[in-house]
């Protein structure tokens, strides 16, 4: 089985090299030499000694990137960490299709930056998801494989991020079994939501919100995210890390959001529109 690799994120490194161990067949990479994603890697740069063929593609369905996939002729595409949406004249090259991966309970939170907004909204529980790719609309394919993901209280998006590509990991030669004995699978036409690509703006901490919603946006905005953070005096304080405090005796008093109510080196405790927080 001849299989292209499509990626270049921290998922795909980890996915990719994956492949590699368990001796798939990976005939390309295509990648990015640059990104706007935190979590960007180059894999033409992690994979170079392997000597593997590889095409930098700013624009996955240019004629010069289609032309490459075509001449390689391969049997199975895996995409993987891509924010790009492929167009038919791609996913029409592989004998036995596309097959895309999403770190969401899919069909539902189909999207853009699924880790943050998994924490940041406080869900129980997310998934790691293998669909195949069949038109261009984003993660919505038929589910080929999927493993529910708990969330812990005190989870993080780095915590979270290495569970869901632990058991990402451990799928990947079922998919490929069940790839190459079935046909078809199927596809319930489910209407979901789509999570929208995340702006600095979402990172800043508003102390009117209620301490635990602060306290799930520093979570879900730890490595290999660029931290939550909020604005003192004109400049941009990041915050690594925080914990709800349950004080009821500060509660009761009037204090307004954004009040400071204790402080000594290493922390600070702030009113929030519900609760306090320490920073």
């Amino acid at each position: 089985m001849k299989i292209i690799f499509i990626g270049c994120a921290k998922s795909s490194f980890v996915l990719l090299n994956h492949c590699l161990k368990i001796n798939l067949n990976i005939i390309g990479i295509c990648t990015k030499s640059k990104s706007w994603n935190n979590d960007f890697v180059d894999l033409n740069k992690k994979f170079k000694t392997k000597k593997i063929d590889t095409i930098y593609s700013n624009n996955i369905n240019s004629l010069k990137t289609v032309n490459w996939f075509k001449k390689k002729k391969p049997d199975l595409i895996f995409c993987f960490g891509w924010s790009e949406i492929l167009k038919k004249k791609i996913i029409n090259v592989p004998r036995y299709g596309v097959i895309g991966f999403h770190p969401t309970h899919l069909p539902e939170n189909r999207g853009r930056h699924p880790i943050i907004w998994a924490i940041a909204l406080g869900l129980k529980f997310t998934a790691s998801t293998y669909f195949k790719i069949i038109d261009e609309k984003p993660d919505a394919g038929p589910i080929i494989s999927q493993k529910k993901i708990i969330i812990s209280k005190n989870e993080n998006s780095n915590s979270l991020y290495n569970k869901i590509l632990k058991s990402a990991k451990n799928q990947i030669q079922d998919v490929v079994k069940v790839i190459i004995n079935k046909k078809k699978f199927p596809n319930k036409k489910i209407k979901s939501n789509i999570w929208r690509r995340r702006t600095f703006e979402d990172g800043k901490i508003d102390w009117r919100m209620p301490a635990e919603n602060i306290d799930n946006l520093v979570r879900s905005l730890q490595k290999p995210y660029n931290y939550a953070h909020f604005v003192s005096k004109k400049k941009i304080i990041k915050v690594y890390k925080t914990k709800v405090r349950n004080n009821s005796e500060h509660n009761k008093k009037k204090y307004e959001p954004g009040k400071i109510i204790k402080f000594n080196k290493s922390f600070f405790d702030v009113k929030c529109g519900i609760g306090i927080i320490r920073v």
